[in-house]
């Protein structure tokens, strides 16, 4: 049995960092993935009312996984806050659903600290699996049908997400 020297871990990561950019082109067929149906959900709000996924459909809906303690997540959501204010008008609807073990009891506070322009939702304990949810923050773009167009993990890229919003809403609602 090897013991993985710090060095030994170094270079292995050079390499997977190396590689499977490769392995990713390689496997790009040149045409975007098949759209799957976004699984429909009914979380509350802070004020107790009901935001369910498949009322929004004809809208864009920018989906944003987060929790208060994520570092990440608080970085991208002034991003999601310009988007909801310059596209809401052409039909993107933008929905936070906060991650946090504690629901609202945590959320709350960190909101009125920090406020947040658009719809915001506490997760129960079905919507991780729904969206298969592990790591923070994740990022989805739906479409007007209803279908996820684009899952990103990690931080999104501020001026491509812009973009892809763009290419979204320009889409028609109904094909």
């Amino acid at each position: 049995m090897h013991t993985l020297t710090a060095a030994r871990v170094g270079r292995l990561l050079r390499v997977v960092c190396l590689v499977l950019p490769v392995v990713a082109l390689a496997q790009d067929s040149g045409s975007p993935p098949a759209r799957t149906p976004a699984p429909d959900f009914v979380l509350l709000d802070a004020k107790g009312a009901e935001v369910q996924l498949s009322q929004l459909k004809g809208q864009v809906v920018l989906l944003d996984f987060w929790a208060t303690w994520c570092t990440g997540c608080k970085q991208e959501i002034p991003y999601f806050i310009d988007y909801d204010s310059k596209y809401r008008t052409q039909g993107l609807t933008s929905v936070g659903v906060a991650m946090d073990d504690d629901g609202w009891k945590t959320v709350k506070p960190y909101l009125a600290e920090h406020p947040i322009s658009y719809q915001i939702v506490a997760a129960d304990g079905v919507i991780a699996k729904q969206y298969s949810i592990t790591n923070l923050p994740v990022t989805l773009l739906i479409d007007r049908q209803g279908r996820i167009a684009e899952k990103h993990l990690g931080v999104v890229p501020r001026e491509a997400w812009e973009q892809r919003i763009q290419e979204l809403l320009r889409e028609p609602a109904e094909k």
